[in-house]
């Protein structure tokens, strides 16, 4: 199959940019010249390697599965621009067969006995509570480094990405697979960082990509779903919430041992008993959902800090949002009301959304 011609100047500017990423990690330190190098070849691979939608359905070659998919996720992302006013640019538009299970590989860490994640910085995207490598071997490598200063250290496949804008994202083998409600999930999720991004601010960012997901959802399955979809999505959105649930209140538990006056070796020991619990507790649900396997891959590795240090950053201004797009009545009205609180300061635009939500 041949691969997409990239024009000279396409190829030049995408080029520029790729170096202008390797020159900040230079500035930044040559330690990062490394990482910034496998960031630009990964994201360079992912482009180059990508085909139009078109040409894979063209194509007599395309397994039958994946012509299906395709369409679906064309049909999808027509959907998220004409209903959910989400951008009509080259994402999505070009699918990308990769060898491997995941995109990338998210590293996260926090301190021993705190819940606060460490942060990066990065041109573009600001300070974020993750470090993504395109090799499994070098997210191990770095958080084998992390652990050896004594952090809790959770590695992390992902199976998609937003480049924000500033690259043309494909549909991925990585979740053309995932079911049509779960393939919209991730397509909405994605194409609404490209509406609003907050650099530096990953709560306020995740969770109204979550808002706009769950919200488009709805209103697509109302559209294109049967009865059965809609069945399927409702119990995958009950284990979820069921399972948020789980881990919240382990959160909970791990916060209040963390602030008590004990000590750190007492700390440390209730800190295993609350990831064992936790384990007990995940057990007995999964058994409540007739062995549904869908959450084996969080207790992959040994129960850290850091498996929990991002469940806030997803869903805790969820209502907030969802409040304010039921306010606005419209995608157009809720996305320009959200840039209007992106531009307050950061406190400021917290405590506005925890007000939203309360309401």
């Amino acid at each position: 199959m041949k691969r997409l011609d990239i024009s000279r100047t396409a190829r030049r500017l995408l080029t520029s940019g790729l170096t202008a990423v390797l020159a900040a990690g230079l500035l930044a330190s040559c330690a990062n010249l490394n990482y910034y190098s496998q960031a630009a070849q990964g994201q360079l691979a992912l482009v180059s390697d990508s085909r139009p939608i078109d040409d894979w359905l063209a194509d007599p070659a395309t397994n039958p599965k994946l012509r299906l998919r395709l369409a679906t996720a064309r049909q999808i992302r027509l959907y998220a621009v004409q209903q959910l006013g989400l951008p009509d640019n080259q994402s999505y538009k070009n699918y990308t067969a990769l060898t491997r299970p995941y995109v990338v590989w998210n590293v996260v860490a926090t301190p021993e006995l705190s819940l606060k994640p460490l942060q990066w910085c990065f041109p573009v995207a600001g300070c974020v509570n993750y470090r993504g490598y395109y090799g499994k071997q070098d997210a191990q490598a770095y958080a084998d480094e992390l652990r050896a200063e004594g952090d809790d250290v959770q590695v992390g496949g992902v199976t998609a990405y937003s480049t924000l804008g500033w690259f043309n994202d494909p549909l991925i083998s990585t979740f053309i697979n995932y079911p049509d409600a779960e393939l919209a999930r991730l397509i909405f999720h994605e194409l609404a960082h490209q509406v609003v991004y907050v650099a530096g601010d990953s709560q306020f960012n995740e969770s109204f990509a979550s808002a706009v997901e769950e919200a488009g959802v709805e209103r697509w399955l109302e559209r294109f779903g049967n009865p059965a979809m809609r069945e399927n999505f409702v119990k995958y959105t009950a284990r979820k919430q069921e399972f948020l649930q789980l881990l919240l209140k382990c959160r909970r538990a791990l916060e209040q041992n963390y602030a008590s006056g004990a000590s750190d070796a007492a700390k440390r020991a209730a800190k295993a008993r609350l990831f064992a619990r936790l384990q007990d507790d995940y057990a007995v649900l999964k058994q409540s959902w007739g062995g549904y396997a869908g959450y084996d891959r969080f207790f992959a590795e040994p129960l850290s800090n850091a498996h929990l240090a991002a469940i806030a950053t997803y869903n805790d201004f969820v209502p907030g949002f969802r409040a304010l797009l039921a306010r606005e009545r419209s995608f157009g009205g809720f996305y320009a009301a959200v840039r209007r609180i992106a531009d307050l300061d950061r406190d400021e635009r917290h405590r506005r959304l925890k007000s939203l939500g309360a309401s």
